[in-house]
């Protein structure tokens, strides 16, 4: 488990489903939170960092105690330069270093888990197939969308944009929908004879698993009773079957 609440992921499609679970997080900190994010950001307070998580949250916290971290860790102390830069200016510099964080983290899970080139060169093209942070918080990711469906049938209409950054969220949730339903469909091929450690029954993609990182096999939440909340705070998961060999003299 990384300590920013998931299982490690261990494949291509794992590993940008965590990319897409941490970068949606942030972007509604900039967007549809960004009220909530700028009073968290308060100058007076220590270094702070912005974290995304792969369950979609945000978070605004101290950096990792650990040296050196699980994870690399997002751009520190952002909450300095708020007040000496204007809004927008200070959304767009946390939005740029919140994608060099999302990229890091992913490549670094691709380190770990030996990604030869290929695979490399498939994860970097499924992340740049996403508008960047910084162009959804710009808005640039929405004049290009628009652009794009304008070329395509110049008599649709264009909806005026409501709130600070709402229409960019709704339209990267869109974009991500489809995305999800293709990511599913290699995943089920990709684990459909994966086996739960506990009770032996298929792979789904619609419910919570977790791989123990000792034998490496992998479990029903419910089977072994973590649900994904409890698994946000273990950063090496040990199966039953694991923890009852090393409990032995």
């Amino acid at each position: 488990m990384d300590s920013a609440g998931h299982y490690n992921p261990r494949t291509v499609e794992e590993v940008f489903r965590d990319f897409k679970g941490r970068r949606t997080g942030m972007i509604k900190a900039l967007t549809t939170d960004v009220e909530e994010f700028y009073q968290q950001c308060d100058p007076e307070k220590e270094n702070l960092c912005l974290y995304g998580f792969p369950n979609e949250q945000w978070e605004v916290n101290l950096p990792a105690e650990e040296v050196p971290p699980e994870l690399p860790e997002p751009a520190l102390g952002i909450n300095f330069a708020r007040d000496g830069m204007q809004e927008k200016d200070w959304l767009s510099l946390v939005a740029v270093h919140s994608d060099a964080w999302l990229q890091s983290v992913a490549f670094y899970f691709g380190a770990r888990f030996g990604f030869d080139k290929a695979d490399r060169k498939r994860l970097f093209t499924m992340i740049n197939d996403l508008p960047t942070i910084f162009e959804v918080v710009t808005g640039s990711a929405m004049k290009q969308a628009k652009e794009k469906s304008s070329d395509r049938n110049s008599s649709k209409s264009k909806s005026n944009s409501k709130g600070r950054g709402s229409e960019s969220v709704k339209y990267v949730k869109q974009e991500m929908k489809e995305e999800e339903e293709v990511l599913d469909e290699v995943e089920e091929e990709e684990h459909g004879e994966t086996l739960c450690g506990a009770c032996g029954e298929n792979y789904a993609s619609d419910e919570f698993w977790i791989c123990c990182d000792i034998c490496e096999k992998w479990f029903h939440g419910k089977c072994v009773k973590i649900t994904p909340a409890r698994a946000e705070h273990i950063k090496h998961y040990k199966c039953p079957s694991c923890s009852n060999k090393r409990a032995k003299p």
